[in-house]
């Protein structure tokens, strides 16, 4: 079992920044690619950005590319998602996920999700 706790959410002006953290305790955290998906209220969960096993890769979701950067941080079991130019279509959401996967960017490929962190982004 691999337990995920997310923090660093709130709210902030167009153009802002945030940086979310993901918590993991349980199993061998380095066994796991992670990812951070997002759903806005009525729409599906959707992708936006994922780490390898490693930390050596990474890949993003179109609509994130160039203002996000996930890495993650072995010595401590924690993944981050620094977020910058935040846009008010970025208010979400937020959720942290493991799963025994490599490039995984759907939602079913993960076992292990946190409880999500709001973010807001006002106009």
């Amino acid at each position: 079992q691999v337990q995920l706790v997310e923090s660093g959410g709130g709210l902030v002006q167009a153009g802002g920044s945030l940086r979310l953290s993901c918590a993991a305790s349980g199993r061998t955290f380095s066994s796991y690619g992670m990812a951070w998906f997002r759903q806005a209220p009525g729409k599906e969960r959707e992708f936006v950005a994922g780490i390898r096993r490693s930390g050596a890769g990474t890949y993003y979701a179109d609509s994130v590319k160039g203002r996000f950067t996930i890495s993650r941080d072995s010595a401590k079991n924690t993944v981050y998602l620094q977020m910058n130019s935040l846009k008010p279509e970025d208010t979400a959401v937020y959720y942290c996920a493991a799963g025994v996967v490599t490039l995984g960017t759907r939602s079913v490929e993960y076992d292990y999700w946190g409880q999500g962190t709001q973010v807001t982004v006002s106009s």
